[in-house]
């Protein structure tokens, strides 16, 4: 189901977070919950993985996830702004050492000048630690946008698992 380098990101943050005695929480958008399925690929990773939302619609990111309706409507769903606060909202309501987040515009249509298709944005931030974010421009169809954006999330929250820093910033600015 999942390509080789996704399962093996995901199985190098399970075991980095067992060992750590962490749980991980997801918030996901543009991948519908491919990044939990591809946890979920791995034998035990119950001991880890604790839950996740699938965010697709702005009322479930507010409702949810309280991501504020000034975000998206300043600065939009597929923004830094947002990951920042999906991945806060995910810490908050889970209790979970670590969460991640995605949100972005697979496509093939729904991208602009401004965002095209293909604009992800990732956050990753560790309960007292730092909050990480990436905006890539992945390439491809939609199936390859949606697998970019999940091994490159697992990534980054094994990143947020391994940083030392300042923790996240509850205010966001």
């Amino acid at each position: 189901m999942f390509p080789e380098p996704c399962l093996a990101a995901a199985r190098l943050l399970l075991d980095a977070c067992r060992a750590r005695g962490v749980r991980l929480a997801t918030a996901e958008s543009c991948t519908g919950g491919l990044v939990a399925a591809c946890l979920t690929e791995h034998a035990g990773s119950s001991a880890v993985l604790d839950r996740g939302w699938v965010v697709y619609d702005n009322r479930a990111k507010i409702e949810l996830l309280g991501v504020r309706p000034e975000t998206l409507a300043g600065f939009g769903a597929v923004s830094e702004r947002c990951a920042r606060e999906l991945v806060l909202g995910a810490l908050e309501r889970s209790g979970c050492g670590l969460a991640l987040a995605v949100t972005g515009i697979a496509g093939p249509g729904g991208g602009s000048a401004e965002k095209p298709v293909g604009l992800v944005h990732l956050a990753a931030a560790r309960r007292d630690g730092p909050l990480l974010h990436r905006r890539c421009l992945f390439a491809g169809d939609r199936r390859a946008v949606r697998l970019a954006s999940v091994e490159t999330v697992l990534a980054l929250a094994l990143e947020a698992l391994d940083s030392a820093g300042a923790p996240p910033d509850p205010t966001i600015g």
